[in-house]
C-alpha cells in the first residue's frame, strides 16, 4: 500500500505556534522544575483531541504525561514508536536577554523563549503531529505514544529513569523506536547543508572530589588549607588535556561531514582518530573554535569542576573541601577509567591526596542506523531539502534516550528545524536569546508529519 501524507493547513501551523508560546509562558527552570502546570495543560489538550492522558511520577509538583494513539488491530504490524519531550529548562538570567526569556515574544520571525530549542518547541511540535495523524485517520501501523516528561536537565530521576524502572507499561513496554531531541537542525559548512540525526551520546561520571586540609582559625593562615589545595586540583583538572579515544560512532559523524568535501578532508578523518596525530592536526583540520572544541569533546573524556563545598563560617578554615565535577564518557569508556585520568592529572597515581566518590553513572549508548525508520528519514529529508546530506551524529551530553534504550528500543535524535546561515544551533542550546525560527518551526512540523505519516502508513 503506498504511503498517505498527511499535510498541516495554515490553521493548524498558527495553533502549534500559540501552544509553543503557552509552553514557553511556564517558568520550568529545573531546579526546582515544577512542570506540573504544563504536563496539566497537555492533559487537557489531549482529552480535547479524545486521547486519554496517564500523568505519573514520584513527585507531585514534577510528574510525567503519557498518551498513546492505538493502531487498528488489524493494521497493527510493529512495535510502538514514541515521541518523546521534556518540559523542564535550565534556567535563564532575564538580565543577559533581549526579550524577557518567558515571554515567548515573538519579533522578526523568531519566538523568544527559554525552552524555544531545548525543547519544548519539539513537545509542540510532536503533540502537533499527534493531533494531526489522528484527525486523518489514516491506517497507522503501530502505535504511537507521546511522552512529556520532567527532570531531564539535571539526571532524568523522576522522568524517563522512573518511567522505564516503574511504569514500562505506559512506553508500550517494549518499544521499537524514540524519537527525541538534538538532531535534525540545518548546519551550514562550506555551501553544503547538512541534517545531523543523533544516533550516540557519551554516557555521565559524575563525581565528588574532596581535600582534606587542617583546620584553623582564618586570622592565622597555614599551609593545609583545603580550600587553597582544592583550588589548586581544579587548577589542574582544567587546564588537563585527558587522553584521545578514538570511537566508531565520531569517526562515522566526521565521516559524514567529510563526503561531499573531497579527498583530502575523507583522509583526515582517520587522522583525526589517531591518538598521537589526532590532537595535533585537530586545531589545521577544524579551524572554527566552537566546531573544534565540540568534536574534541567526543573523542575525549572530560571532567569539569562545577560546584563547590567547603566550611560553614567566613572565619573559619575548614577541615576539607569539596568539587563536583561533571564526567562524560566516550563511547567504549568506563567510569573506572575517567578516574584514572583525573588523578594522572591531579599527579596523584596512588590515591593518598584525593578522595573521588562517584556520584551517578552510565555508559555512553550508540544505535544502529540500519533501520527502516532511519532510511525514511534520509528519503524524506531529500524530499524536503534536495541536495543536503543527512549525517549520524554523537552529542556529548545526555537525553532521555539513555534510558529508553534500556526497553530495546532505537531512539534517534530527530527534531527538524530549518535554519538559516546566521543561526548557530548550539549556540541557542542553553544560550542567552534562545529562540526558534518560526518559518523553519512549522518546516519542521512539516517534515515530521511527512516522515511519520509515511513511514506509519508505506
Amino acid at each position: 500500500m503506498p504511503a498517505t501524507i498527511v499535510r498541516p493547513s495554515p490553521d493548524d501551523l498558527q495553533t502549534a505556534t500559540d501552544l509553543l508560546k503557552s509552553l514557553i509562558q511556564v517558568d520550568t527552570s529545573n531546579p526546582p522544575g515544577n512542570e506540573r502546570e504544563l504536563i496539566e495543560l497537555l492533559a487537557w489538550q489531549c482529552t480535547r483531541e479524545g486521547l486519554t492522558p496517564t500523568i505519573a511520577g514520584p513527585d507531585h509538583d514534577r510528574p510525567n504525561l503519557v498518551t498513546r494513539l492505538s493502531a487498528n488491530p488489524s493494521h497493527r504490524k510493529a512495535r510502538p514508536l514514541i515521541l518523546s519531550c521534556h518540559l523542564d529548562t535550565v534556567p535563564a538570567d532575564p538580565e543577559r536577554w533581549t526579550h524577557p526569556p518567558f515571554s515567548a515574544h515573538e519579533e522578526d520571525g523568531y519566538i523568544w523563549g527559554r525552552g524555544a530549542i531545548d525543547m519544548k518547541g519539539f513537545a509542540a511540535m510532536a503533540f502537533t503531529v499527534l493531533r494531526l495523524i489522528k484527525r486523518s485517520r489514516i491506517p497507522i501501523n503501530r502505535d504511537i505514544i507521546f511522552a512529556a516528561v520532567s527532570d531531564e536537565e539535571t539526571g532524568t530521576d523522576r522522568g524517563s529513569d522512573w518511567l522505564v524502572n516503574e511504569r514500562p507499561d505506559l512506553l508500550g513496554t517494549d518499544p521499537e523506536y524514540v524519537i527525541n531531541e538534538v538532531g535534525g537542525f540545518t548546519v551550514h559548512q562550506k555551501g553544503e547543508r547538512f541534517y545531523p540525526v543523533q544516533v550516540a551520546e557519551k554516557g555521565i561520571c559524575w563525581m565528588k572530589l574532596t581535600v582534606k586540609g587542617k583546620a584553623g582559625h582564618s586570622s592565622l593562615p597555614g599551609g593545609e588549607n583545603a580550600v587553597a589545595l582544592l583550588a589548586d586540583a581544579i587548577t589542574k583538572i582544567s587546564k588537563a588535556r585527558l587522553p584521545w579515544h578514538a570511537n566508531k560512532p565520531t569517526r562515522r559523524f566526521l565521516e559524514g561531514f567529510a563526503a561531499p568535501a573531497g579527498k583530502f578532508a575523507q583522509r583526515m578523518v582517520p587522522l583525526l582518530s589517531n591518538s598521537i596525530i589526532g590532537p595535533l592536526i585537530l586545531p589545521l583540520a577544524i579551524r572554527d573554535p566552537s566546531r573544534r572544541a565540540s568534536v574534541e569533546a567526543l573523542l575525549r573524556n572530560t571532567a569539569t569542576p562545577t560546584r563547590l563545598s567547603s566550611g560553614p563560617s567566613i572565619n573559619v578554615i575548614p577541615g576539607e573541601a569539596s568539587v563536583m565535577i561533571d564526567g562524560r564518557l566516550a563511547p567504549g569508556q568506563k567510569s573506572k577509567y575517567l578516574v584514572a585520568e583525573v588523578r594522572r592529572a591531579l599527579g596523584d597515581p596512588d590515591r593518598d591526596k584525593y578522595q573521588i566518590e562517584i556520584v551517578k553513572e552510565s555508559p555512553a549508548v550508540e544505535f544502529s542506523t540500519d533501520t527502516t525508520l532511519y532510511e525514511h528519514i534520509k528519503d524524506v529529508m531529500k524530499v524536503r531539502d534536495p541536495g543536503c546530506h543527512v549525517v549520524p551524529s554523537i552529542i556529548p551530553g545526555f537525553t532521555d534516550s539513555k534510558n529508553y534504550s534500556r526497553l530495546g528500543a532505537t531512539c534517534y535524535g530527530f527534531y527538524p528545524l530549518k535554519l538559516s546561515e546566521e543561526v548557530d544551533f548550539a549556540s541557542l542550546f542553553h544560550g542567552d536569546d534562545e529562540r526558534i525560527p518560526v518559518d523553519g518551526y512549522h518546516w519542521g512540523i512539516e517534515t515530521l508529519l511527512h516522515l511519520l505519516s509515511r513511514f506509519l502508513t508505506g
